[in-house]
């Protein structure tokens, strides 16, 4: 076998064929000529050739697969680099958020507070006022209802009745507190509001308080509650309250 595109010449057709997926060459033709056979030397040579082909071939992949590793290697670098970059800007951006909301929170908390101590010193004076409206009215009824019998005359009638008995005015409240670090027992006046009652629980055991509930009777005070004073919220002489 001749190939025509090249002029080289070969012993057989396995020999044309390796020539051919090597070279790319389609042209080959039967050649009359008869090639000599190889000496001993040649063919000596002719195995260290292709030992030597061989080395390199397995040489230059072996390169190339470093250089494919490299490669790799690098790729995977970049790709952890930006995994760990966008943990980083997550976790950031996550304590930013974090630290945001527990600004908020504090903002939200002094805001209530102040609402909830402005209705206290609202209801305080409301019922400083009723209290000295009934004062004014016990001193001179006659100038609050000028119909109303004259001052001797009430006082004869009221003479001639039976003396009602006078009501028990509990004047101090005996408070168990349940938290959740165990039972506070604490007293405090009757005019103390629920608000007042939080505050000195938060300052002594550190428990923010954000409501009472009573079980008997089942009621629970929220912060819109804590303007009340314990006793308007029937929580006098004692009472038993959950704190949450």
């Amino acid at each position: 076998m001749v190939c025509n595109e090249c002029q080289k010449k070969f012993r057989g057709m396995s020999q044309a064929q390796f020539h051919a997926e090597k070279s790319g060459h389609t042209d080959f033709a039967e050649s009359a000529e008869e090639l000599a056979p190889l000496t001993q030397e040649e063919k000596t040579a002719r195995l260290a050739e292709l030992k030597e082909k061989l080395k390199t071939k397995r040489a230059r992949q072996a390169e190339e697969e470093k250089i494919a590793q490299r490669r790799n290697n690098e790729i995977n670098k970049k790709h952890t680099r930006e995994t760990e970059d966008i943990k980083e800007d997550l976790q950031k951006k996550e304590q930013v958020k974090e630290a945001q909301k527990k600004r908020q929170e504090k903002i939200d908390d002094k805001a209530a507070k102040e609402r909830i101590k402005a209705k206290i010193e609202a209801d305080k004076a409301a019922r400083k006022a009723k209290a000295d409206e009934e004062k004014a009215m016990r001193a001179n009824p006659d100038a609050y209802n000028p119909g109303a019998p004259s001052t001797a005359a009430a006082g004869g009638a009221a003479a001639a009745a039976p003396a009602a008995k006078a009501g028990v005015n509990h004047a101090e409240a005996r408070l168990r507190l349940q938290t959740s670090g165990g039972n506070v027992m604490k007293t405090f006046p009757a005019e103390t509001t629920l608000f007042e009652v939080a505050h000195a629980l938060e300052a002594e055991s550190g428990v923010a308080a954000t409501s009472f509930t009573s079980n008997f009777p089942k009621k629970t005070y929220d912060a819109t509650d804590f303007g009340l004073t314990l006793k308007e919220a029937g929580l006098v002489p004692s009472a038993a309250l959950i704190v949450k």
